[in-house]
C-alpha cells in the first residue's frame, strides 16, 4: 500500500442551467430539498473529500448562485458561463480558476443532489489506475440515457441513445455525467472537443473517446440509480424531497430513533437526532436542529436552529426557533414558542407562552400565558429569570428585566422592574367590586336594544 499523500482535489459544479421546466424565476439549483438548495447538497457531498478548490460554474441568476454558494463555503469560486454551449464548454469556464492547480478534478452537477461522498471517494480510488473515471448506474428503465459500453473494467465508449444500436440500447449501465480526471488532462481533452453534432454543443462525454484514442485507460464506477436522480421540474423536485425524507427516516430508525409515524416526520438536511430519542407524529425539523439521546418531541411541533438536550420533552404543538437552547430534563409544553433563549436544567414552560431573548434558570416554573415583551419596535431586550423562580400565569415581563433566584410574580402582573431574589412582585390594579352594577348595566343594555328594535 502506498504511503504517498493523496493528490489535491478540485470540485467543478455545473450550475448554469435556467431550468425552464421548473417554471420559476429562481435558478434551478437554488430550489430546496430538506431546507437546503440543491446546490448545497452537491457541494456537501464534494466537501467530504476536503477539496482544495471548489468552482461553481453559474449562468442564469449568477449573483444569486454565487451568494448561495459562498454562504455555505466562503472559499468557493464562481465563474460564469455566459452562453450555454454544452457541458464541456461549461467545464472549460473553470480553466482560469484552475490555473496553477495540480491534482484531480471531479465534475458534479448542481441539480443532482444525492451523489454520496463514498461514491466520489471510490472514483478517486479508481483514478489511481485510470486517466478518466466516469460514474455509471444500473437503470431500471434506461430510457434515453447514454449507455456505457464496457469491456471488462475498461470503458470503451459512451453511446448516446439516438446513436445506439439495438444491442447497445439493451445495455442498462448508464452514464450519470459525473467525471473524474487529472485537471490538466481534463482541460486538455476538453480543448479538443468538437461541437459537430445536431445540437451544436460541446459535450463533456466526448472526452472518453478522445482519451481512448490516446490509448489512455478509462473506467466506470458504479453507484445506485437513486444517487443520480436529477431535478428538472417541480414534479421531480417533489419526488426528490420524498426520496430524501424516506432515506433519512430509515436512517434515523436504524440509528435507534423512535418514529411513531415515520411518514409524517420531515427532516432537514442537517438534522441530528440521538439514539433513543422519540419523535411523535407530524413533527417538522427546519435547518440547524440537534436533539440529544432520550429527548422526546411530541406531535405537531416545529423546530429550527435549536438544541434539545437529553431527557427534555417538547410539545405537543410547540415551536422552537433559532437560538433556543434546552438543557437536560426541560419541559416545553403545548402552544409554547421559544426564540433565542436558554432554558436551564429542569425548568418548565408548559402552556401558551412566548419566551424570547431570555434566560430561564434551573428549576424555574413559567406559568401559562407568560410573555417576555422583548421588542420595543426598534431594539430587542433580554429577560433574565433566576433558578427556581415562579412566574405566575399571564405575567407580562417587560424587558430588560431580571427576576431573582427563587422570586415570584403574581398572576396577571405586568413586570417593568427587577424583582430581587426571594421577593414576590405584584403589579396589577387593585380589584374593586360594585354591588348590583352588573345587573343594572345589563338591563340598561337590553332596554337600549329593545328601543332600537322598535324604531
Amino acid at each position: 500500500m502506498s504511503n504517498a499523500p493523496a493528490a489535491p482535489v478540485a470540485l467543478i459544479l455545473l450550475a448554469a442551467g435556467q431550468g425552464t421546466r421548473m417554471k420559476s424565476d429562481l435558478p434551478k439549483v437554488l430550489h430546496r430539498i430538506a431546507g437546503a438548495p440543491l446546490l448545497h447538497h452537491a457541494m456537501l457531498a464534494g466537501a467530504a473529500l476536503e477539496p482544495d478548490r471548489t468552482i461553481i460554474v453559474s449562468g442564469h441568476g449568477a449573483a444569486e448562485v454565487e451568494a448561495a454558494a459562498q454562504a455555505l463555503d466562503p472559499g468557493a469560486e464562481v465563474v460564469v458561463q455566459a452562453d450555454q454551449l454544452g457541458t464541456a464548454h461549461a467545464v472549460d469556464q473553470a480553466r482560469a480558476a484552475l490555473e496553477g492547480f495540480a491534482g484531480n478534478a471531479i465534475v458534479l452537477y448542481g441539480d443532482t443532489p444525492f451523489i454520496r461522498p463514498e461514491t466520489l471517494a471510490a472514483m478517486l480510488a479508481a483514478r489511481a489506475e485510470n486517466a478518466v473515471v466516469v460514474l455509471g448506474f444500473e437503470a431500471a428503465d434506461p430510457g434515453r440515457y447514454g449507455r456505457l459500453v464496457m469491456k471488462g473494467a475498461t470503458l470503451e465508449r459512451i453511446v448516446e441513445f439516438k446513436e445506439a444500436t439495438d444491442k447497445e440500447r439493451a445495455i442498462t449501465f448508464c452514464n450519470s455525467g459525473v467525471i473524474c480526471a487529472d485537471s490538466a488532462l481534463l482541460l486538455d481533452l476538453i480543448s479538443q472537443v468538437s461541437n459537430d453534432n445536431a445540437a451544436g454543443e460541446y459535450y463533456l462525454t466526448d472526452i472518453v473517446a478522445l482519451a481512448r484514442a490516446r490509448a489512455l485507460p478509462v473506467t466506470a464506477v458504479r453507484c445506485t440509480e437513486a444517487e443520480t436522480m436529477g431535478v428538472n421540474s417541480r414534479a421531480e423536485l417533489a419526488a426528490a424531497e420524498a426520496a430524501y425524507q424516506a432515506s433519512r427516516r430509515a436512517e434515523a430508525i436504524d440509528d435507534g430513533v423512535t418514529l411513531q409515524a415515520p411518514d409524517t416526520v420531515h427532516f432537514s438536511f442537517d438534522t441530528v437526532i440521538g439514539r433513543d430519542a422519540e419523535i411523535e407524529p407530524n413533527v417538522i425539523f427546519g435547518p440547524g436542529v440537534t436533539v440529544e439521546t432520550g429527548a422526546r418531541i411530541r406531535a405537531f411541533s416545529h423546530l429550527e436552529g435549536c438544541h434539545v438536550s437529553r431527557g427534555a420533552i417538547v410539545g405537543p404543538y410547540a415551536r422552537l426557533r433559532p437560538g433556543a437552547e434546552l438543557a437536560e430534563d426541560v419541559r416545553i409544553g403545548n402552544f409554547v414558542e421559544i426564540k433565542n433563549a436558554q432554558i436551564d436544567e429542569g425548568a418548565k414552560v408548559n402552556h401558551l407562552t412566548y419566551i424570547g431573548d431570555a434566560s430561564i434558570g434551573a428549576g424555574a416554573n413559567i406559568g401559562a400565558g407568560t410573555v417576555t415583551c422583548n421588542y420595543d419596535g426598534v431594539f430587542k431586550h433580554r429577560t433574565e429569570i433566576g433558578a427556581h423562580a415562579f412566574i405566575g400565569s399571564d405575567t407580562m415581563l417587560v424587558a430588560p428585566v431580571k427576576i431573582g433566584e427563587g422570586a415570584m410574580t403574581a398572576t396577571g402582573s405586568v413586570i417593568t422592574g427587577d424583582v430581587p431574589a426571594g421577593a414576590m412582585a405584584v403589579a396589577r390594579a387593585r380589584q374593586e367590586n360594585k354591588p348590583g352594577f352588573a345587573t343594572r348595566f345589563m338591563q340598561h343594555l337590553r332596554d337600549l336594544k329593545q328601543a332600537r328594535t322598535r324604531e
